[in-house]
């Protein structure tokens, strides 16, 4: 769409402050931003002008952007629900194999139940299986790299960016092209895991590894229903199902799950809807405020020199590590849009977006989001789990010297063998 006008760059205004206001309150009033009433206030006070005014001049804008948010917090929802009800009981000896092999199960899965489900699944029965350990502050970090963020690449399910992508036009099945560089990421990640953790669990008291083979129990799985009503909620995107009955679909997948489960195995879960009443707080006003810096990126996104692979994977990569990664994935699609219109595609073209360029944005969103713990909605999930029990994740800033080790150039690597050109 050519708009005849863009809105003045100061109407973004609303969308940055948001976006400062999600990533400082929560290291600066931990205890106001906890509660969500809060959180409802603060978005309202800086998306209701915002609002206003596209009310009055891209209301057809607007009423899309909407429509998109929810879907969007359908989604999530759904799959936060669902995947609520299954539990996972018992407690596996505490090897560096049987860690990887958490990690990679949980990547594989994320792209089925999107990363805030296999987070919230898996995150729990690994605790547990370390919890008679000591030399593990690193586990809930690669947790957080592995599942929480580049796992959920390989489908619009896998992560909130991919989602948005998808009801942007992206078709369904194109981020299974991503297949190399998830594996290459992947790959890199479990590897480091493994010697790290090997090093680490040979330097573990002789009393500590006894107390963890004395504990072992195997894996249960509890709420078996509930993968019937992923199938359901996945297969309703999978198959395109148009919007409105797609969001019914995965509505009443939701309503029988919570319906047909034991309500003990989420109070085993420690279950709530905080999380999710967070996300859709948040995201209801960074949908609305996002509208007019997603009308003047599309029509003067050329200007800003961004025109290679390599500068969209770091540019979307930099801002979703301390911004969320769902509307920076936005902000740069809109973005390369203007760039494929104005300078041509050098491949296909997916969803008016030069593939090459998709590429990058789409990986750096989901990537880089691991960057920090404020860079996607599971971060900062698995570490609050994490200091509930047994082993302690690191403060902001020590996440972010595990990160600047480990991912930096973990990037490197991937730009020099994919985002090149």
């Amino acid at each position: 769409m050519h708009y005849a006008e863009a809105p003045p760059i100061y109407t973004g205004i609303p969308f940055v402050v948001l976006l400062l206001a999600i990533a400082i309150l929560p290291l600066a009033a931990h205890k106001f931003w906890d509660k969500n009433r809060n959180k409802a206030i603060i978005t309202a006070i800086i998306s209701i002008p915002a609002f206003i005014y596209l009310l009055g001049n891209y209301q057809t804008e607007m009423v899309h952007n909407l429509k998109d948010y929810s879907s969007f917090i359908i989604l999530l929802g759904s799959l936060f629900i669902v995947s609520g009800g299954i539990l996972l009981t018992g407690d596996l000896k505490a090897t560096p194999k049987v860690n990887a092999l958490f990690l990679l199960i949980g990547g594989v899965i994320a792209n089925v139940i999107g990363t805030t489900g296999a987070s919230m699944l898996l995150i729990r029965p690994l605790l547990r299986t370390n919890c008679e350990r000591k030399i593990t502050g690193h586990i809930p970090v690669f947790f957080i790299f592995v599942v929480s963020n580049v796992g959920g690449c390989l489908t619009p399910i896998g992560d909130p960016p991919l989602f948005l992508g998808y009801l942007r036009g992206v078709p369904f099945t194109w981020t299974l092209s991503l297949v190399p560089e998830w594996l290459t990421a992947m790959g890199i990640l479990l590897l480091i895991f493994y010697f790290w953790d090997r090093h680490a669990y040979r330097h573990e008291a002789v009393k500590d590894i006894r107390h963890d083979i004395a504990e072992i129990e195997p894996l249960r799985i509890k709420g078996k229903i509930n993968f019937i009503f992923l199938a359901g909620v996945v297969l309703s995107v999978a198959l395109q199902i148009p919007g409105p009955y797609r969001e019914i679909i995965m509505i009443v997948m939701t309503g029988f799950s919570l319906a047909l489960t034991r309500k003990d195995y989420r109070a085993a879960n420690k279950f709530t809807y905080h999380p999710i009443a967070e996300v859709a707080i948040l995201f209801a006003g960074i949908f609305v405020t996002m509208v007019p810096i997603l009308i003047i990126l599309h029509e003067k996104g050329a200007a800003l020199g961004l025109t290679k692979q390599w500068h969209f994977f770091w540019a979307t990569g930099g801002l979703s590590s301390f911004l969320d990664n769902a509307p920076t994935y936005l902000a740069f699609f809109s973005t390369a849009e203007s760039v494929t219109a104005r300078m041509g595609a050098l491949g296909n073209i997916v969803a008016g977006v030069d593939s090459g360029l998709l590429r990058a944005i789409s990986c750096g969103a989901v990537f880089m989001g691991a960057n920090t713990y404020i860079g996607n909605g599971p971060n900062f999930m698995v570490k609050a789990i994490s200091d509930e029990h047994c082993i302690k994740a690191p403060h902001f800033f020590g996440y972010m010297a595990y990160s600047g080790l480990i991912l930096i150039p973990t990037f490197i690597v991937i730009t020099l063998i994919f985002f090149r050109g």
